[in-house]
């Protein structure tokens, strides 16, 4: 099928509503579009070269959960969750208790990326792996009684009631087979398609299919990196699309829903494609200005240590690049040492500049490696 033909599904008469069942997607794909061409190839070398830098990078995995961290909360603000990605470092007695649910929920999405990161090496990506993702992701947050780690067995929409709904999906008997197709569609090697188009219309058809009752959107993200890192597109998981949805988080949702209604296939691809590009090549920038601030803290700041202290300073400036936000018992737990040391070493770190105190208090306080964070942000 060409992809300027694509047909994306009807609506089915149900009791007092309609739901949209879409159409299989695991069958051929033809590309002929001269400027989609163009820009899957510009997309798919800023890729390369993200990952190609990603390899060079000591450390690398220190900073990919900076990346993880970012994805958990600019995934989960789309859903409406307020924390942001400084808060995603604390603990849950440093935050009041009106953020607390929403801190919950990001901790969770980060939870389960890393868990589904470690499943792959053995799990194909598949339902059953997005099933067990799922589950981790609503353990205990707003939507845990929504049957987490379970397809739905029952209708849910999208908008205020079912009867006033700005979209209805597939009815739930139908979800097990187009599970079914999709999965297929990820992995057949009868019908070539490129990686990233192919991720790109397997997005729109989770989200289509809505297969759970609550996390849809944070899961239909979350298998966009899944699959890059599964396909080997990428050495390290270092492309996340939830801050490109979130900044355009309007034309996010009207070309999902533009394909629904309009079968405008072509028009998500293009939104798609120049998000992986905007991402891979604005991820490879943060890359280098990681590399260019940790030489010059190392150039300028950690000299400035006294012999005796060296060694100390060093393990904390590598952990701050894994962990921003630290307080006196952290670092103290991490360098199995005195209070009083940790306290002096930060101090120190705040008189030169690479921390920063944000709490004002006298006790309790905590400090951020605000430079490091700023190139998230």
């Amino acid at each position: 099928m060409n992809i300027n033909d694509y047909q994306a599904g009807q609506y089915e008469d149900r009791y007092e509503y309609k739901a949209f069942v879409p159409e299989l997607i695991c069958h051929e794909w033809i590309v002929s579009d001269s400027e989609l061409i163009e820009l899957l190839g510009r997309a798919d070398r800023a890729l390369g070269e993200l990952n190609a830098f990603s390899q060079l990078i000591p450390d690398i995995d220190f900073f990919i959960r900076m990346h993880v961290a970012k994805e958990a909360t600019q995934s989960s603000r789309i859903e409406g969750t307020q924390t942001n990605i400084e808060d995603a470092f604390k603990d849950a007695d440093d935050l009041r208790p009106e953020e607390r649910d929403d801190w919950s929920e990001v901790q969770n999405y980060i939870q389960a990326i890393n868990s589904a990161i470690t499943s792959l090496e053995t799990l194909p990506l598949s339902s059953r792996l997005l099933r067990e993702t799922h589950a981790k992701l609503m353990q205990g947050v707003r939507g845990e009684h929504k049957q987490p780690g379970e397809f739905r067995v029952s209708q849910n929409w999208i908008g205020v009631s079912l009867k006033n709904a700005v979209f209805v999906p597939p009815h739930h008997d139908r979800v097990p087979d187009l599970m079914s197709d999709l999965e297929k569609f990820l992995h057949t090697e009868k019908h070539f398609i490129h990686p990233l188009l192919r991720i790109a219309i397997a997005h729109y058809q989770f989200e289509t299919i809505h297969p759970f009752l609550d996390g849809n959107g944070r899961l239909g993200r979350l298998m966009i990196s899944l699959y890059l890192a599964s396909e080997g597109l990428l050495h390290k998981p270092a492309l996340y699309l939830s801050d490109y949805f979130e900044r355009n988080k309007t034309t996010y949702v009207d070309r999902l829903m533009a394909v629904r209604q309009g079968n405008h296939m072509r028009d998500w691809l293009i939104f798609f494609l120049y998000g992986v590009e905007e991402t891979a090549r604005a991820s490879a920038g943060v890359f280098r200005a990681v590399i260019d601030l940790k030489q010059r803290i190392e150039r300028d700041v950690l000299p400035r240590f006294s012999a005796r202290r060296q060694d100390n300073a060093h393990v904390l400036m590598r952990q701050l690049y894994a962990r921003p936000v630290i307080d006196v018992k952290w670092v103290t737990n991490i360098l199995d040492t005195s209070t009083n040391t940790a306290s002096t070493l930060i101090g120190d770190l705040v008189n030169y500049g690479v921390l920063v105190e944000i709490t004002g208090q006298r006790r309790n306080r905590l400090f951020v490696f605000n430079d490091y964070l700023n190139l998230f942000r």
